[in-house]
């Protein structure tokens, strides 16, 4: 005979694993979340997507496949998630570059896409910070001196960046205008020949993402004049901002988010900004972001989300318009 109390704790026992079986099947019915890339493999949004597309899948119970389709600065990526259904678990990772200065210096005719109209904001991922790096032998470590020396060296007023028309760009812009001190653009086809002319002094001054320049600050090649952000970043904590330094540049970071098509039902927008912040709040996840991919794991709610990107749209779009800058299709 089988007493009562063992009786219920097997009748319970079998209950919850009944309801466990039914639950991950039903899991696995599910179809599978698609993370679009518009950027090439390897590259930072690729690499964040993949690290939070193996979280996710535990953490949701459903698969989660990336997608790349690299071309024209993200925009394929965006369009393909403008045209899915809000319902197919279509999502795609981007730094915010594609919807504030994309936005900014091209029409929506050109995109293909309205920033305001066509996604929802469901979570920003990470930060890093943009920084302004000089090579070694200038002699300039920090803001101050590095006008001093723009001013002292009026054929050598440029700066390199990886591309023309994103955040690097316009924070050098706004600096000089700051300083009272007219710098010039060097755009680069990349960060890689920035760099090695950088380090060869074929230009003296670089704007990048702070990450790309950590071992060649380290090695004593170049130096860090400051950092383009409302504080310091945990990636480089020595380096002080620009506003530190006396010049209110007010960019912020460079950071990396997720979005999904318009009109994306409330449960699902809530179950994916749950997910997400539990997965950015892992040891293992902060430490991969920091050591490996040089970013700073940053949650940011929906919401917030298109709190930030409106702020940048006021911040950059009269800075953007006073350059006079036009892109190329």
């Amino acid at each position: 005979m089988v007493n009562r109390k063992t009786f219920l704790s097997k009748l319970l026992t079998g209950a919850v694993l009944g309801l466990a079986l039914a639950t991950s099947a039903h899991a696995q019915d599910k179809p599978p979340i698609r993370i679009i890339i518009g950027f090439p493999p390897g590259g930072a949004a690729d690499s964040i997507a993949r690290i939070m597309a193996e979280k996710l899948r535990d953490k949701l119970g459903q698969q989660v496949i990336v997608d790349s389709r690299p071309g024209v600065g993200g925009r394929l990526a965006a369009q393909a998630v403008k045209a899915a259904a809000p319902t197919s678990g279509t999502y795609m990772i981007a730094p915010n570059a594609v919807f504030v200065f994309q936005h900014l210096t091209f029409t929506v005719k050109d995109l293909g896409y309205d920033m305001n109209a066509d996604f929802t904001s469901v979570a920003q991922l990470s930060s890093y910070p943009m920084a302004m790096v000089v090579n070694a032998e200038t002699g300039v470590k920090d803001a101050k001196s590095y006008i001093a020396w723009a001013k002292a060296n009026a054929d050598r007023r440029t700066f390199g960046t990886a591309g023309a028309g994103g955040d690097t760009h316009f924070n050098g812009l706004q600096l000089g205008k700051i300083a009272g001190v007219d710098l010039q653009v060097v755009p680069y086809r990349g960060n890689g020949p920035l760099v090695v002319d950088l380090l060869g002094g074929q230009v003296k001054t670089g704007v990048m993402v702070a990450g790309d320049a950590i071992q060649h600050v380290r090695a004593g090649k170049l130096n860090f004049v400051g950092v383009f952000a409302p504080k310091r970043s945990a990636l480089v904590p020595e380096v002080p901002t620009m506003v530190e330094q006396g010049f209110d540049t007010g960019g912020g970071n460079g950071w990396m988010g997720l979005w999904g098509p318009a009109n994306l039902p409330k449960a699902e927008l809530e179950r994916m900004q749950t997910a997400i912040k539990s997965v950015l709040e892992m040891p293992d996840v902060k430490e991969m972001l920091l050591t490996k991919l040089l970013q700073v794991a940053e949650f940011r709610n929906g919401a917030e989300v298109d709190k930030q990107l409106k702020y940048e749209l006021d911040h950059w779009g009269p800075i953007i318009k006073a350059s006079g800058f036009k892109p190329s299709i």
